[in-house]
């Protein structure tokens, strides 16, 4: 048994970006910024790292994601971890790491209080 699950609670980085096909369906792609904090010890000074994450809605929560999200939103998402490399406009290979979040193993939330 095996198992590709990722969880992460964040925020987006910028407002999602959509690419509908010719069938309908569609992908949203989002960047999900990840933070965490300590003090170091010897110096007493406060220290963040923050990772950004790609993630790739697809299916019915690429429309929600479309619709309800903007950046700063802060999402709870669970997906699993792609690999992928495409050639860029320059004949050079990219590699690219994505979290896929789609079909029954994927999982949005949004976090963000509902406006009144």
């Amino acid at each position: 048994m095996s198992i590709n699950k990722v969880t992460l609670v964040g925020n987006l980085g910028a407002d999602p970006e959509t690419k509908t096909f010719e069938n309908g369906s569609s992908i949203t792609n989002v960047s999900i910024y990840t933070s965490e904090s300590w003090t170091d010890t010897p110096t007493g000074k406060k220290i963040t790292s923050t990772q950004i994450h790609r993630v790739v809605f697809g299916g019915a929560v690429s429309k929600i994601a479309s619709k309800y999200l903007k950046k700063g939103s802060k999402v709870y998402v669970e997906g699993k971890l792609k690999n992928r490399s495409f050639v860029n406009k320059d004949n050079i290979t990219q590699y690219v790491t994505e979290i896929v979040v789609a079909g029954f193993n994927g999982t949005l939330e949004m976090l963000d209080k509902k406006e009144k």
